[in-house]
């Protein structure tokens, strides 16, 4: 079965690119039968927080992004210090003693000197004497995980082919001087408790893929059952339409990157709306917004190109228009004005770029608006208001009245609607009046024509 992990750090709110990454996996795991876990990495005490953990759980759940369970790195640390002890016994881990003041010096000494900086591997040499020295005079020493210098590839389900080169790569820190393990560690000492079977991830993370084959082999498991997808960064769509700099890229990535759903829901961005948008890249063919269960089906990770086409939030608002297009009452009636019916809302919500604009188009019909004066048109209005048919209204009261306006002024429908919108809404663009009309009623329409006549 597959199954696949969304491993966020909780040391802030959920943003866009995460957001992206775990409904890659969640669309990937739900359409292939597949499993989701959701990982907490709170191993950092003084970054995360429990409240982020929630905030981020709330939006996943607001987003309709499921998991099958749910784990917290903080409450595994055993396990994390039997992978290590494992690795020392194997001698695949190994003392480092320097400082990073140490360790800074030997990288300028070798760059003035054009050589590569990685790390030199010099505690290898270290004396059982020099080491017992070192921890007698106070010294705690960092792990770091001894590489192979293989040339390792392999596929990626979004990139093709890759390769990691780790000749070129520094034998990386796993165990910090305090006990505490790396993240890069503890991921894959969860993906193979957890049998995780596909990392859906973004591609910056694509540097330690080698690292991570290496260790899943040094702790005894099937490296090969893995499968990597790494999502192109998201960033800014360029303005000029054209394919901007990679540099161009990198800044708008990480523009986008301060973007976060709870910020989205709070500007009136429906869940239907921004998962759609997230997955368009992905999805076999476009369609109307859907939840996220309901895209499942049509996902595919190898139609997400190799580079993004970037996060245009002028796209975003009009996938949020058609979602509201097709909501019906009940999905809104709780957060629409009190005594708002459903009548209000077919006629409204075709023209809404957010939910909250329904607010003031509530007033429109039910409460109490002040239109401009408009003194040019003063008296097309007055004509207007004694034109006004009797009430009942009902749908075809806007097309009687206009077209006696039309035949009385000898202007045309158009140059009789745009004053009349103005007069009646405050707006000059907004909802089909024919609709509106009946329910902003006779008396408040003459009304608000007296006070634009005035």
């Amino acid at each position: 079965m597959i199954r696949v992990r969304f491993a966020p750090t909780p040391s802030g709110h959920l943003y866009i690119s995460s957001a992206r990454v775990a409904l890659a996996n969640f669309l990937h795991a739900r359409r292939h039968g597949g499993q989701v876990l959701l990982r907490l990495d709170d191993l950092d005490p003084d970054r995360t927080k429990p409240v982020y953990a929630e905030s981020m759980m709330q939006d996943l759940r607001w987003m309709g992004i499921a998991w099958d369970a749910c784990i917290r790195q903080s409450e595994r640390m055993p396990l994390y210090e039997n992978s290590i002890e494992r690795l020392k016994r194997s001698g695949r881990l190994y003392p480092c003693f320097e400082s990073e003041e140490e360790l800074r010096a030997k990288q300028d000494y070798r760059r003035k000197r054009g050589q590569p900086t990685i790390y030199d591997r010099a505690m290898l040499q270290l004396t059982p004497e020099q080491r017992a020295a070192a921890e007698a005079g106070g010294k705690r020493p960092h792990w770091r995980f001894r590489l192979s210098g293989r040339i390792l590839e392999w596929p990626d389900l979004i990139m093709g082919s890759r390769q990691a080169k780790l000749p070129s790569v520094s034998d990386p820190v796993l165990v910090y001087a305090d006990g505490r393990p790396a993240p890069l560690l503890a991921s894959v000492v969860d993906d193979i408790d957890t049998g995780i079977t596909h990392i859906i991830r973004a591609d910056d993370n694509a540097a330690n893929t080698g690292i991570q084959i290496e260790l899943f082999e040094a702790l005894g498991a099937n490296a090969s059952r893995l499968t990597f997808a790494h999502l192109p960064q998201i960033g800014d769509a360029p303005r000029d339409g054209g394919a901007g700099s990679a540099s161009g890229r990198g800044r708008a990535g990480r523009r986008v990157g301060s973007l976060s759903v709870r910020g989205l829901r709070g500007d009136g961005i429906e869940a239907t709306a921004l998962v759609t948008y997230l997955a368009w890249e992905g999805l076999a063919e476009g369609g109307e917004p859907a939840a996220a269960s309901d895209l499942a089906g049509r996902f595919s990770l190898a139609r997400l190109g190799k580079v993004t086409g970037g996060f245009d939030p002028i796209a975003l608002m009009a996938m949020n228009r058609r979602a509201l297009r097709g909501m019906d009452l009940a999905a809104v009636a709780d957060r629409l004005p009190n005594g708002a019916t459903e009548r209000f809302w077919l006629a409204i919500r075709g023209s809404l770029d957010l939910l909250t604009e329904a607010r003031g188009w509530w007033d429109v019909v039910a409460g109490t608006i002040v239109p401009p004066v408009m003194d040019e048109e003063r008296a097309f209005l007055t004509t207007a208001e004694a034109l006004l048919p009797a009430e009942p209204w009902n749908g075809t009261v806007w097309q009687t009245w206009t077209q006696s306006l039309a035949e009385a002024t000898g202007r045309d429908l158009a140059a009789v609607a745009d004053p009349l919108r103005l007069a009646l809404t405050g707006e000059d663009h907004g909802p089909d009046l024919a609709h509106l009309l009946p329910l902003i009623g006779r008396s408040r329409t003459a009304n608000r024509l007296r006070i634009a006549a005035a």
